[in-house]
């Protein structure tokens, strides 16, 4: 569920836009950034939060 709100965000960004994602649980932390990457988007870094979440940058990519 948590990637499914991240393409929502990354489907009404353009091209290039970067977008700041916290996720929490370890699911998440796996599955988002590897789909975000086979979906042809970068993940451009990760940072552990102070609370526990990773918050993870992605940058749209595509045509």
């Amino acid at each position: 569920m948590t990637f499914v709100r991240t393409r929502l965000a990354l489907d009404r960004m353009a091209n290039g836009q970067i977008l700041l994602v916290k996720l929490r649980g370890e699911e998440p932390r796996h599955n988002v950034p590897r789909t975000a990457t086979e979906q042809g988007h970068a993940v451009l870094g990760q940072q552990e939060m102070p609370d526990g979440s990773l918050q993870i940058r992605i940058r749209k990519g595509g045509s």
